[in-house]
């Protein structure tokens, strides 16, 4: 035998003696150290990022929704406290200048004295119950004492032309009490409504003591009055029914769905890598079968018998 033949059969000996170093060890286990190699991608970055960035938003607006549900329903808490207490003096709980503090609004309030129509005014765009636009009849009521308070006596319809003064029943005469609800000064912040200027004679956009002791020229207490007694003659001005304190809203249910599209995100997430991690995984197992059918005989030699063999023995 030649050097050369012997050359060729140590060389085949030594491939079919070498260990397979991949004997014993699953497939999957083959390819799977790097399957999850795909989340560096510039797509799975990204995706993961975004997902990151919407748990906290999820999170915290839920929290939003249900601050809300819980100022519902502390407010409606208080709106039904407040209508249940007896009546007291409007003097007990404010004066000239005062801020009517939250927890005493719609507070039950009488008083007595006798209403001053000539500083009457009207509080333009307010809506009935039934959501007609018209205004409410403001009317200044002189307390005993000489100090006057606001009466909201209830809502007008509007005059065809905007800028007339509607047609607004007469206030009744000489020494009267009134009952009714307490309520703050309204602003522009609060309301919403702009305070517009260069409005009509006797007509104004909001509620203010402040801007009617101005106008009249005496003391008026903080705050005004919703009338609820005496009824009206006649319906007109059709007095403000209690404020809605029965229902809370869908705060609540907002909140808890805000919080399952948090939780549901990373769950998300993970479904979408699982299926990710599956299809790679498909994908490596097919190239793999097919790469082994392809390659020959069991026993590992390469396909092209001696040329290969002459391709990388030593001459």
């Amino acid at each position: 035998m030649s050097r050369r033949s012997r050359d060729e059969e140590t060389i085949l000996d030594g491939w079919r003696r070498s260990p397979d170093p991949c004997a014993g060890t699953p497939r999957s286990a083959l390819y799977g150290r790097g399957v999850y190699r795909f989340l560096l991608s510039r797509q799975w970055v990204i995706l993961t990022l975004v997902a990151l960035a919407l748990i906290p938003v999820m999170i915290e607006l839920g929290f939003w929704q249900f601050h809300r549900h819980e100022r519902r329903v502390a407010q409606n808490t208080l709106i039904a406290d407040n209508l249940k207490a007896a009546p007291v003096p409007v003097e007990e709980l404010t004066s000239p200048g005062h801020v009517v503090p939250r927890a005493d609004y719609w507070r039950q309030v009488t008083a007595t004295g006798t209403f001053d129509t000539a500083h009457e005014v009207v509080v333009r765009r307010r809506t009935s119950s039934d959501d007609r636009v018209g205004a409410h009849v403001l009317t200044p009521l002189v307390l005993e004492d000489g100090r006057i308070v606001l009466v909201n006596r209830g809502w007008v319809p509007g005059a065809a032309n905007q800028r007339d003064y509607p047609e607004v029943p007469p206030a009744p005469r000489g020494r009267v009490t009134v009952t009714g609800r307490l309520k703050a000064d309204e602003t522009t912040g609060a309301s919403g409504i702009k305070d517009l200027k260069g409005l009509p004679d006797r007509q104004v956009m909001l509620i203010s003591s402040r801007q009617q002791a101005e106008l009249i020229g005496r003391e008026v207490l903080g705050g005004y009055i919703e009338q609820t007694e005496p009824a009206a003659a006649g319906g007109s001005p059709e007095q403000i029914p209690e404020p809605d304190h029965d229902s809370i809203g869908a705060h609540m249910a907002y909140a808890v769905q805000w919080w399952l599209f948090a939780a549901g995100v990373p769950v998300g997430w993970l479904v979408l890598v699982r299926r990710e991690k599956r299809d790679r995984e498909t994908g490596t197992t097919g190239g793999g079968d097919g790469g082994t059918e392809g390659a020959g005989a069991g026993d590992g030699v390469p396909q092209g018998g001696d040329d290969a063999i002459q391709a990388t023995s030593p001459r």
